[in-house]
């Protein structure tokens, strides 16, 4: 799936979320969990869903109902006293008890019916074992159980996070696709904002205690938690490491809903809500903390400043929705979210900025020095074809003329040798035809100089963007000649190019090249390899450069577009 998917379905997920927690906030009420059962004129509770709020207040199946909704439904033994004397005195004799057993209060046809049907609001119950012992009831208070809070109140309090959700999801969503959170984080502003809010939009749904409402919150969050998780698992450069972040976000999120699914048979407990919520954490930190971590292949100030300002990004994108997420728990003014938001404001401002000019300023250096160095091979090979080969062209003539054959052939191998560093310095084939042709004739000229085999696997059925075409060519170029350089043949160059994306890998047979010498490249003065970073930096690609474990160094340039 790839990433323009990712935001549709992320998307989706957001849009269907704000519709289920709009409609619970207008027109849900509180799910009590409970069933009753009519016998006579005795009502009974006939069930209690193992996480409901009945489940919560201690309520069981079987208990007799004392009231329901504030209608009395049973009368319990209590004693009654004689009204006072005249005089302000209480009668001398002992207070009855009335009424001697507990006695249901009969109703016209059909009250009860719509009573029990109805949302409970109000109840009160008794265990039926008790009722057997009257006198029980009097000597202590009754083992009833009652709602000891307005569970309405906490789905009115849910629209605090609802719109807090809407905030993130949109405004956040916004600021996020016009980079202004980063660049780093552009591309996956839909998947990320959706997923900040996920945990806040569902809020209204779990405080109805619906078991659908309650189903669909266990689901939707981690859903589109895995989503983000998969999003930045993508970010990931190694290879190895990228599948287990995304088998991290996959199983994660997948856990997550099972829980969210098998909470509605599950008995009451706040450890169910810690294992759901720690999953639907891990399917989002696991892959950011990945695709920030590695910082192993820095090269000198420029990547480093860049590096750093992504990895922090891409470690803030993985726990903003763990803030979210803690937040549902708690609620209270909206923390942790809150101070989240406000501690990345303050980073931001403080250590960001500063990163993120440097980084700014360091590419836009790198691009002056890369457009210059084209635009001075430019005017080197045209002041060579316009002066050299001109003058060269006129000597070969004249000495034809004059039958000097020996110093005529001299003069045709200089000729060609000069056009052949025009090609190298500018090439129309590259500019007419595409990297792809252009490869071709690198290929061709460098087996004559390697003495070997030099082959091309090319597979280009579109053309990248010119500057795309230029860096992999010039990469390809400098990694062929390190290869014919330190390496033998034979030398294998695989070049793949679809709407996706491009591929460059250069691989050759010789001892192959240090392990350290791409990250220590600038210390040592490998300026091939730095060159080679620099192009790849331009457009926004990922080279790799490391040594075979049976021997040959293999060259790797991989560029997708933004």
């Amino acid at each position: 799936m790839n990433q323009t998917a990712r935001d549709r379905l992320a998307a989706a997920t957001g849009v269907v979320a704000l519709a289920l927690a709009l409609a619970a906030t207008v027109i849900g009420r509180v799910d009590f969990g409970t069933t009753f059962s009519i016998d006579g004129d005795d009502v009974r509770i006939e069930s209690v869903g193992a996480r409901s709020p009945a489940a919560r207040e201690g309520f069981e199946p079987g208990m007799r109902v004392i009231s329901l909704d504030g209608l009395g439904l049973l009368t319990l033994p209590s004693f009654v006293y004689e009204e006072n004397s005249p005089d302000g005195t209480y009668p001398a004799q002992t207070p009855r008890v009335s009424p001697l057993v507990p006695t249901a209060i009969h109703f016209e046809d059909g009250v009860l019916q719509r009573l029990v049907v109805a949302p409970v609001t109000d109840l009160t119950a008794v265990r039926a074992s008790l009722l057997e012992r009257p006198a029980e009831l009097i000597a202590q208070d009754p083992a009833y159980t009652f709602v000891p809070r307005n569970y309405t109140q906490d789905l009115r309090e849910a629209t605090l996070p609802l719109f807090a959700g809407i905030l993130v999801m949109i405004v956040g969503g916004w600021w996020l696709a016009t980079g202004r959170g980063g660049e780093s984080l552009r591309s996956i502003a839909v998947p990320l904002a959706v997923g900040t809010a996920l945990p806040l939009l569902v809020q209204p749904l779990a405080a109805t205690w619906s078991p659908p409402a309650v189903l669909a919150a266990g689901l939707l969050a981690p859903f589109g938690l895995g989503i983000l998780g998969l999003s930045l698992a993508d970010r990931v450069s190694e290879d190895e490491l990228r599948g287990v972040a995304r088998m991290a976000a996959v199983g994660c999120a997948g856990g997550a809903m099972v829980v969210g699914a098998a909470q509605l048979q599950l008995p009451p407990s706040q450890m169910v809500g810690l294992v759901w919520g720690g999953l639907g954490a891990a399917a989002v930190l696991l892959p950011g903390l990945a695709a920030a971590g590695p910082l192993r292949n820095l090269d000198g100030l420029t990547s480093q400043s860049g590096r750093l300002l992504q990895s922090a990004e891409l470690a803030a994108a993985g726990a903003t929705p763990v803030m979210s997420l803690a937040t549902g728990s708690t609620g209270f003014l909206l923390l942790p979210l809150s101070a989240w938001l406000i501690a990345l404001v303050v980073a931001g401002r403080s250590t960001i900025r500063p990163l993120a000019r440097l980084a700014v300023r360091a590419q836009l250096q790198r691009d002056l020095i890369v457009a210059a160095t084209e635009a001075e091979r430019a005017r080197v090979a045209a002041d060579i074809h316009d002066d050299a080969l001109q003058e060269l062209t006129l000597l070969v003539r004249r000495l034809d003329d004059r039958g000097d054959t020996e110093g005529s052939e001299i003069a045709r191998t200089v000729s060609d040798r000069l056009r052949a560093i025009c090609g190298d310095l500018r090439l129309p084939i590259l500019d007419d035809l595409g990297v792809g042709p252009a490869l071709d004739w690198l290929v061709l000229r460098i087996e004559r100089l390697s003495g070997g085999e030099v082959r091309l696997e090319r597979s280009d059925g579109t053309r990248p963007p010119p500057e795309v075409e230029l860096a992999i060519f010039r990469v390809a170029q400098e990694a062929l000649g390190n290869a014919v350089k330190h390496g033998r043949p034979p030398i294998v160059v695989r070049y793949h190019a679809t709407a996706a994306g491009a591929s460059l890998s250069v691989d050759d047979a010789g001892p192959g090249i240090a392990e350290d010498a791409a990250a220590l490249a600038e210390h040592d003065g490998r300026f091939g390899i730095l060159n080679m970073q620099q192009r790849a930096e331009q457009i926004g690609a990922i080279l790799d450069v490391r040594r075979w474990p049976a021997g040959g160094t293999h060259v790797a340039l991989e560029w997708r577009p933004r």
